[in-house]
Order: C-alpha cells, then sequence, then structure tokens
C-alpha cells in the first residue's frame, strides 16, 4: 500500500466526525461561543457538508504533500481546526458586522443603518398582517403605492410620489414609460457607472431608449441641449454626478435653466440624483448638492433618488414629480415587477415621518447623524475606545491615536473627507492585516482600514454599546 493510500484511509469516518463536532460544540457551548452555539442548532444536512468541505481540503493537502503524517489525520489532532471549520461554515451567510471603516453609506455592509423607529416598524410588519392593499374607508383592496405618496409630497414640495425596489428600477420604469423608441438628450459629463460597474446608459439603452450625448466631459452649455433636440426627442434627463467630480475648466448647465428649454419645447426634464438627500449637509463642511426640494422647485418634472443613500433608509428607489405623470407610471405593467413588499414601506414610512420634525431627524437617522458628528465628540469617541483596548490587550498590542479623515460612502460627496480621530491598533505577534483577517471570522464581523502598518478603527462608524463587544473580539483574536 502506498502511503498516499494510507493516509486517505487514515480520514476518520463522517459519523466518528459528526459525534465528535457535536460533542465539542455542546462543550464549547456551554462557555458562550455563539459559533458553537449555532452549530448545535444548525440543520444536520449544513453540518454533514461542511465537514465534507473540511476533509476535500484535507485531501487535497495530502496530494500536494502538505500532510504527510497518519498521526496528522487523528481526530485528536483535527478537530479544534474541524470544529473551527464547520462552525464558521455551518452560519447564516448574511452575518452582522461591527463598520469600524469609517465608510458611513458602505454598500458592502448594506448601505444606511436604519432609524430606531424605522427598526420598529420592520418589526410590526414582519410579525403580521397589514394594511399594504387593504382600504380602510371600503374594506376592500387598496394600493400599496398609495402608503407614502403623502408623505413625500409634504417633504419634497412633488405634486405625487411613489416607490419602487432600487434607482435603477426607478430609472428604468421613467425611462420605459416616458422615452421607449425616442432619444433622450444626456450630457456626456453624465454618463457615470455606479457601483458593481453598472453604467446609467447600460440602464437607459435597456429600454430601447436612443442616448443623444451632447457638450464635452467638462463642459455642457445650453445650446448643446437645444441643438439636440429634435422630432424623436422623449427628454431631457440630467444624472447627477454623485459618486466622482470634475474640478478645473467646468461647466454644467443650471438645473432651472434646464427645465425652462425641456418645457419650451413640450419635453420633460427627467432629474435622477441618485444619493438624495433632503437635508443640506453643508453644515458638516461638506458642499452645497441639490436637495430634492430645490430639485423640484427649479422646475424638474420628475426626480429620481435612493432610499437607502443621504435618506437614511432602506434600499428603494423614489419618485416624485407631477400628477399627471405619476399617473402614467403607475399604468405601466413594469411597476409590478419593480415594485417593493410591506418591510420596504414599512421602514421608508417610518424613516419619512422623521423628517418631519427636521432637528429629529439629523439625530434619529444613524446616516444623518453620523455625517453631522462633530470632531469633539469624535475624539472623545476615540479616547474611550482606545482606553479600554489599551486596558484589555496589555501585552498584545499598541494602541494610539491618529487624526485622519472618514468618508460618506454610497456614491455621495466624493472626495470630501470628514475629519476624524482613529484608533491605532499595531500587533506584537502579529502583522496588521493578519490581525485584519482574523477579525473578519469573528461574530460579528469587525471591520477596519490598514494605514501605515496598522490596524486602524474609526468611531465615527461604530456604535459607542459596542465598544465592549469590539473590544473583546480584539482580544480574543490577539490572544488565538
Amino acid at each position: 500500500m502506498s502511503n498516499l493510500q494510507s493516509l486517505f484511509q487514515a480520514i476518520p469516518s463522517m459519523d466518528r466526525c459528526l459525534s465528535a463536532v457535536e460533542e465539542a460544540a455542546r462543550q464549547a457551548a456551554c462557555d458562550s461561543s455563539k459559533p458553537c452555539q449555532e452549530l448545535i442548532q444548525a440543520p444536520h444536512l449544513l453540518v454533514r457538508e461542511a465537514l465534507a468541505a473540511y476533509w476535500n481540503r484535507v485531501r487535497q493537502d495530502i496530494r500536494a504533500g502538505t500532510i504527510a503524517q497518519v498521526r496528522e489525520l487523528g481526530l485528536e489532532a483535527r478537530l479544534p481546526h474541524m470544529l473551527a471549520f464547520v462552525c464558521r461554515a455551518v452560519q447564516p451567510r448574511l452575518r452582522p458586522v461591527c463598520n469600524g471603516t469609517g465608510v458611513i453609506i458602505h454598500t458592502n455592509t448594506g448601505r444606511s443603518l436604519l432609524a430606531r423607529e424605522a427598526q420598529d416598524a420592520l418589526l410590526r410588519a414582519a410579525s403580521g398582517n397589514t394594511t399594504l392593499e387593504f382600504n380602510e374607508a371600503t374594506g376592500g383592496r387598496g394600493s400599496r403605492n398609495a402608503l407614502v405618496s403623502r408623505l413625500l409630497q409634504i417633504l419634497t414640495g412633488a405634486e405625487d410620489g411613489l416607490v419602487v425596489n432600487n434607482n435603477a428600477a426607478a430609472v428604468l420604469l421613467v425611462l420605459d414609460t416616458f422615452c421607449r423608441n425616442r432619444e433622450a438628450v444626456i450630457s456626456r459629463g453624465e454618463l457615470v457607472e455606479i457601483g458593481g460597474s453598472f453604467r446609467i446608459p447600460d440602464v437607459m439603452e435597456a429600454t430601447g431608449v436612443r442616448l443623444r450625448e451632447v457638450g464635452a466631459t467638462n463642459r455642457t452649455h445650453l445650446e448643446d441641449y437645444e441643438r439636440a433636440i429634435c422630432d424623436r426627442t422623449g427628454a431631457l434627463v440630467r444624472v447627477h454626478t454623485s459618486n466622482f467630480r470634475i474640478i478645473g475648466f467646468h461647466t454644467a448647465v443650471p438645473t432651472r435653466d434646464l427645465a425652462r428649454l425641456a418645457h419650451d419645447h413640450g419635453l420633460l426634464l427627467i432629474n435622477d440624483l441618485g444619493s438624495g438627500s433632503l437635508v443640506d449637509l453643508e453644515r458638516a463642511g461638506l458642499p452645497h448638492e441639490p436637495t430634492v426640494q430645490q430639485s423640484v422647485a427649479d422646475g424638474s418634472d420628475l426626480v429620481l433618488f435612493s432610499g437607502d443613500k443621504l435618506l437614511g433608509g432602506p434600499q428603494a428607489g423614489i419618485i416624485v414629480g407631477k400628477k399627471e405623470l405619476m399617473a402614467r407610471l403607475r399604468e405601466n405593467p413594469l411597476l409590478r415587477a419593480l415594485r417593493c413588499d410591506k418591510l420596504v414601506y414599512a421602514a421608508l414610512e417610518a424613516t419619512l415621518r422623521l423628517y418631519l420634525k427636521p432637528q429629529k431627524a439629523v439625530q434619529a437617522i444613524p446616516t444623518l447623524r453620523q455625517i453631522l458628528m462633530s470632531a469633539e465628540e469624535l475624539s472623545l469617541r476615540a479616547e474611550r475606545l482606545a482606553s479600554l483596548l489599551a486596558t484589555a490587550c496589555q501585552g498584545l498590542c499598541e494602541v494610539s491615536l491618529r487624526a485622519d479623515s472618514s468618508r460618506t460612502g454610497g456614491g455621495a460627496f466624493p472626495e470630501y473627507p470628514l475629519p476624524t480621530t482613529l484608533v491605532v491598533l499595531k500587533p506584537l505577534s502579529c502583522s496588521a492585516e493578519q490581525l485584519k483577517q482574523r477579525l473578519l471570522g469573528t461574530s460579528p464581523l469587525l471591520l477596519g482600514r490598514i494605514e501605515q502598518d496598522a490596524f486602524c478603527l474609526d468611531p465615527r462608524t461604530l456604535n459607542e454599546e459596542d465598544f465592549d463587544l469590539i473590544v473583546r473580539l480584539v482580544h480574543k483574536v490577539l490572544q488565538d
């Protein structure tokens, strides 16, 4: 028998591995190990699948010569690593994250955090029946499209509003309704690409719309739009360049002038704001951005924006504008394919209601609160976290503070940093990159950023109530 065959035959049976892992998990769970508690509750099929994947990796190591001794394959030798592997594998794929990156609207972690009021509304909607499509006056069928329309009217000054599942869907619905088989005139400087290599021109062309590009990347004038208008034109389109900015020799046509041109020719002005905001954030040191209200007041016929970016709500695409235009959007069969469920409506309604009291909104909505957080408050938060880490990780890690900056994220305010104070960790027994990788395996995951060979945490995007948990996570991985 070859050594390779001997090694393969030394692999324990699936039944023995299952018994050993389950017993080890029960013992670890007694010590309040959350991953092991999840393993005990995991479906048997997932545990077997994880064990099979683990031993497939071991077989690869055997073939590669990494494992050459039979004793390396015994249950006693393999159990700690096998248990850790299976615990990670059977956890739910959607896992909680402590975001210490300083990116407020972090697309990879779900964008905006919801306000407590929105969380409560989600729970109520998820826990029972709702009036999603129930007419309380007649007892018959109602329309979900009317659930937040009045709030949108009040907050934006528009005549009407409706909601779809994201802003790309809003673009799709609007262009399909008003510009299919026609031309949409747009500045070359506004043909943006958003996250995941998703390009605005691709969304537009998917509706059968022909793009009519005008102007240059950095300069577009009113006469450029006017020369492009013809009998095939369906609308003038403005796309706010929220995820990049052009500096230097740059000119764009004001929305008010573009609206006047469109209306003089009997056309619509469709204004895609992307990360639309209901609050002017200049007080945070950020540049002026057109708010939804301003865009409506400037004459835009339809204004499109996201619910989960600067608005601070759930993922949604919101369209506000003229009543007769909104009626046509509601008649489009695509709307049914793009509609939102009761959970989105619950969270969005609760978020919009907060904006009825602007002072409460900037405190209650996490996205706004984090953007507007002062440098002084951030410094105090960083000092508290650093003190806790220094005490717990003494002899394991050097802890210091450093002035730096946060980012808004979500394609909003590019190249405009927000001052912050970082908590800087330099582990003594591993590299900063190794610390980062270890923290990706914790529950919850702890995200930070690597700068100047150190692992850094930004208190702007961390909850103070999580500080003790963060300290435990860092201490545990530094000890392992």
